[in-house]
């Protein structure tokens, strides 16, 4: 559900009220009770989904009802705790949000036969602030705990859109630290990822762009030298590897380039580098995808939306776009698994 006082609740209860989609897939909902009949109201649309205690051996009956709300709020009556999610950063909504994510994991790797086994995670938005005040501050996002939860040496985020897809070479660090953390290795990882779920997304031999750190991609050294001494390297080992990449291009440039069709992929060396395009151009349409991991794990590209929470107007695209993702990739995986076979 992401954060209970944010617009996961309603995003998702938009996004699933669409019939087709329903039937497309089964859902456990790890998340409230209390937060998903807010945002009903909110929204104007009716329940319809079975609400269980995941402590309940009911619970074993899940694989009978299309959606399924594992409810946490019978836990959180016993133990006295009020139920009130603030539409602000706070320690319960932290640490609810948190544990969803590691029961969501736990049923990942459940026997494919097991009511509660899952094929996917699609990733409600969290609030980081409330990770750090319920105690997870080593978690920046829910990338690196996805990350070292499923023993993945090396993963990526990727932005999925109608117009762009781009990947990061490094994820949730301060821009000071850029420095230390781009090296020939991760820049090559985040291609060669990128690479491989471009090929699952159904492009056989996708072009990829790489973009330079500095401005103008150094201008020859004259803005830096990461370009030469770190990216052109990773560049030549992806092409000597049979991959068709390019680069490094200045940043305030190429994207057009990529919305033009001549490219397939971006992979930006930061954060907003490459965020910024994406959520300017895909607003309310992207979806964030994990590369890297032993499952798939999609998201909606934007936060906890705080400020219109409650309100009945949080765009659903993008969560259902991230939803349909998951999907796709998760039948492909499954006619990939049967062709090996």
């Amino acid at each position: 559900m992401g954060d209970p006082g944010g617009i996961g609740p309603e995003v998702i209860i938009r996004a699933l009220s669409e019939k087709p989609r329903r039937r497309a897939a089964r859902y456990l909902i790890h998340g409230s009770s209390h937060a998903m009949h807010l945002a009903s109201e909110a929204s104007g649309i009716e329940p319809y989904w079975w609400r269980v205690d995941p402590r309940s051996a009911v619970a074993a009956t899940a694989d009978a009802h299309d959606v399924v709300l594992l409810d946490a709020d019978p836990a959180l009556l016993e133990e006295g705790i009020e139920l009130r999610f603030p539409k602000i950063p706070n320690r319960l909504s932290g640490q609810l949000s948190f544990e969803w994510v590691e029961r969501a994991i736990e049923d990942t790797k459940r026997s494919s036969d097991d009511p509660m086994h899952a094929d996917a995670i699609v990733t409600g938005p969290i609030n980081k602030q409330a990770w750090a005040m319920s105690g997870h501050k080593k978690y920046p996002g829910h990338t690196e705990l996805l990350a070292q939860r499923l023993h993945a040496k090396f993963y990526a985020m990727m932005f999925v859109g109608d117009k762009l897809r781009v990947v990061l070479a490094t994820v949730h660090i301060p821009i000071t630290e850029i420095k230390d953390k781009l090296t020939i290795g991760a820049v090559h990882t985040a291609i060669d990822l990128g690479h491989q779920a471009c090929v699952q997304l159904g492009y056989r031999r996708p072009r990829i762009a790489v973009c330079g750190l500095n401005p103008h991609a150094g201008e020859d050294g004259l803005m830096g030298d990461e370009e030469s001494r770190i990216i052109e390297p990773a560049i030549d080992h992806a092409v000597n590897s049979g991959m068709q990449v390019y680069g490094p291009f200045p940043a305030d440039t190429i994207y057009n380039a990529v919305v033009a069709g001549k490219y397939d992929l971006i992979v930006a060396m930061y954060h907003d580098q490459g965020l910024i395009p994406v959520k300017l151009l895909e607003r309310d349409l992207a979806v964030n995808v994990t590369l890297g991991l032993p499952t798939i794990r999609t998201s909606p590209d934007h936060g906890t939306g705080f400020d219109i929470a409650g309100k009945g107007i949080a765009d659903p695209g993008s969560m259902g776009n991230a939803i349909d993702l998951a999907i796709e990739m998760a039948i492909n995986a499954d006619e990939s698994r049967l062709v090996n076979e």
